[in-house]
């Protein structure tokens, strides 16, 4: 009797093992088979996402494409929305794909250094001059034009156009532009390209004045990140100058009313 009991003891624990060993090796092969699936299709997306092919079309729907779309079918005055839902893509592959660092270190407030800030403030009051003996001889029409009608409007314009318009512009064409295409692009043509994209993408307004100052302004913020590495010290440089047109009022031909001019 013990050894029939001890018999269907054995056989009852060498049931349970074995029923053990299917359960865990088929809940091992489960989770091995989707580590491998969801590791093989992360490997193969990084492979498309980090492919030239891939980044040069990115490049040119970016640069060209969207800004052609945008004139041919009126759509500056959504030009904002557009601006940020570029920025919201280009910031979720610039910290996937190209750097993992976190807020602050890609803002870099570090460059804030006492000669960057007087190299910026005394390029931007010497070029604000400019933009003021501009506007008084060839349109002078729209001298003070925001002061006229609507001052507390141009309050308004420089503390929401350095968010709204400046820092996603420059995240598009400086820092996501510099880390993105950087093997894309001979680093001696790196300014210039991004300075030509930023002119491009200011085409849009349908008229003269824009895409002609945007050339300047691209070329001095991308020789500005280029040296500073700071999305910040742009973002206020360009801030500085985006306030100064409106301020004078060229910042007419930089907001979407101004396609309706012929």
């Amino acid at each position: 009797m013990s050894g029939k009991r001890n018999s269907f003891f054995g056989i009852f624990i060498c049931d349970l093992i074995s029923k053990f060993n299917k359960y865990f090796l088929n809940i091992n092969y489960i989770l091995i088979q989707q580590y491998l699936i969801k590791h093989l299709s992360s490997k193969k997306m990084n492979k498309i996402i980090l492919n030239k092919v891939y980044k040069t079309s990115e490049l040119i729907f970016i640069g060209l494409l969207i800004p052609t779309l945008i004139l041919v079918y009126r759509l500056a005055e959504n030009v904002i929305l557009i601006l940020w839902l570029i920025t919201l893509y280009g910031g979720f592959i610039y910290l996937k794909y190209h750097n993992r660092s976190n807020l602050k270190q890609i803002m870099n407030f570090q460059a804030f250094t006492k000669k960057n800030v007087n190299i910026i403030l005394v390029r931007w009051l010497l070029l604000t001059i400019v933009i003021y003996l501009i506007t008084f001889y060839f349109y002078n029409d729209k001298l003070f034009t925001i002061q006229k009608q609507n001052p507390y409007f141009l309050i308004i314009i420089f503390f929401v156009y350095p968010i709204l318009s400046a820092l996603p512009q420059e995240f598009i064409f400086t820092t996501f532009f510099f880390n993105r295409y950087q093997n894309l692009i001979p680093e001696k043509l790196q300014i210039l390209t991004s300075a030509i994209i930023f002119t491009y993408a200011h085409v849009l307004f349908i008229n003269f004045i824009a895409p002609f100052l945007s050339i300047f302004g691209g070329l001095i913020f991308a020789n500005t990140y280029k040296k500073t590495n700071s999305l910040a010290l742009v973002t206020f440089e360009h801030s500085l100058y985006g306030n100064s047109l409106f301020f004078m009022g060229l910042g007419y031909y930089f907001w979407g009313g101004s396609v309706s001019i012929t």
